[in-house]
C-alpha cells in the first residue's frame, strides 16, 4: 500500500528538523594528573662493633613507624680481628641489599668512657660507613647521648631502660633481642626525630 500523496509517487522521504544554530560540543572536566603517594621512608640503625652488630629496619610511612626486622650480625671471638670485621661486614651488605634502606643511622662510639672499647666501636663503625658506602645510601652518625636523649628524653638512660622505651614505641610484643639490636633501633628512631625536627624548621 503506497503512501498517502500523488499516485504513483514515491514515499516522502523524512527529514530531520532544522537545527537553528550550531552546537559545540561542551568538553568533559580534563583529567588531573595523579599526585605520587611520597615513598616511604626505609632506615637501617647500627650499634657498631667488632663481635657484635646490632642492626634495627624500620619504615615510616603517612606518620606510621614500622619495625621490619631487627637483630645482631655476630662473629665468634677466637678470630683475627681482620676475619671479624670481613664477616661483619659480609653480612651487614646482605642485609642492605635484602632491605634496601635509604637511610643508614650510626652511632658513634663514646670514647670517654672506655678508649679501647671506643676503639673496637671505631673500627666497626668504619665497617658499616663503608657497606652503605658501596651501596649508595645516605649515612646520619648520631652520638650515644642523643640517640638516648631522643628515646628516653636524657642521654644517661640504662640499656633495660633503652630496651623498654623502644618497645613501646614501637608498640613491640616484647623488648628487642639482644640488647645490640634494641640500641640500633634507637638510632634509627633518633635519625627519624632529627628529620621531622629539621622538617619543622624548614617549614618555619
Amino acid at each position: 500500500m503506497t503512501p498517502r500523496g500523488r499516485a504513483g509517487s514515491e514515499a516522502p522521504r523524512l527529514r530531520a528538523p532544522p537545527v537553528a544554530g550550531r552546537f559545540r560540543k561542551t568538553p568533559g572536566p580534563r583529567a588531573v594528573p595523579a599526585v605520587p603517594a611520597p615513598r616511604p621512608l626505609r632506615i637501617i640503625g647500627i650499634d657498631p662493633g667488632t663481635y657484635t652488630m646490632g642492626y634495627g629496619i624500620l619504615q615510616s610511612e603517612g606518620g606510621e613507624i614500622t619495625c621490619l626486622a631487627c637483630g645482631a650480625i655476630t662473629v665468634p671471638r677466637g678470630l683475627p680481628l681482620p676475619e671479624r670485621l670481613r664477616r661483619l661486614h659480609g653480612g651487614l651488605l646482605a642485609l642492605l641489599e635484602c632491605y634496601a634502606p635509604q637511610t643508614a643511622a650510626v652511632e658513634e662510639p663514646f670514647v670517654a668512657k672506655n678508649p679501647r672499647s671506643a676503639l673496637a666501636v671505631g673500627q666497626g663503625m668504619a665497617i658499616a660507613l663503608l657497606a652503605a658506602a658501596q651501596r649508595g645510601i645516605d649515612i646520619a652518625r648520631y652520638p650515644p647521648a642523643k640517640v638516648k636523649g631522643a628515646v628516653a628524653g636524657h642521654g644517661q638512660s640504662s640499656k633495660a631502660r633503652v630496651q623498654q622505651l623502644v618497645r613501646l614505641q614501637l608498640g613491640l610484643a616484647a623488648d628487642p633481642e639482644p640488647p645490640d639490636a634494641a640500641d640500633a633501633l634507637a638510632v634509627a628512631l633518633c635519625h627519624l626525630q632529627e628529620r621531622r625536627l629539621q622538617a619543622l624548621r624548614d617549614s618555619g
